[in-house]
């Protein structure tokens, strides 16, 4: 892979399971240039690097779930023998140190900026969420004295 990968590719690749934000073995075999299978096998001789909350893999319910959020001709099985393997951004982060090529390198920086900034976008989110929530109370009490000043002029 010559060139940087696009955040908005990566954003498209990061899913919430298990209420945290994770990327799979084949979207990340793919952004770094291998395949999945070795991407795997790094893993499985180094599985002391990847805790389960660094890496787990889908159960069967996950796994059907993942797999139904995409239309493809071969649904049934999409190539996937197993339930892949799921990594969260510390996992990521340690796939570069078990992969070892300039690739898997710049390919992490990218991932850790795109998780960077989802994360921001997410406080960034939250923060307007809660200017929201704080200007309808306000407008709230406001309309409420508008109506009771309207009830008690409409009252005989």
């Amino acid at each position: 892979m010559t060139g940087l990968v696009p955040v908005e590719r990566i954003f498209g690749k990061i899913f919430l399971i298990r209420d945290t934000k994770v990327m799979m073995d084949r979207d990340l075999a793919e952004l770094y240039g291998v395949e999945t299978r070795v991407l795997k096998q790094a893993v499985r001789r180094n599985m002391e690097r990847f805790p389960d909350d660094f890496m787990f893999e889908l159960t069967k319910d996950e796994f059907q779930n993942w797999r139904s959020q995409f239309v493809m001709s071969n649904s049934e099985k999409m190539g996937l023998r197993r339930p892949p393997m799921a990594f969260t951004e510390q996992g990521v982060a340690m796939l570069s140190s078990v992969l070892r090529s300039d690739t898997a390198i710049q390919v992490n920086i990218q991932i850790m900026r795109a998780f960077t900034q989802l994360r921001q976008m997410l406080m960034s989110n939250e923060e307007l969420r809660k200017k929201i929530e704080h200007m309808e109370m306000k407008y709230d009490r406001q309309f409420k004295v508008v109506f009771d000043a309207i009830k008690q002029l409409i009252e005989p």
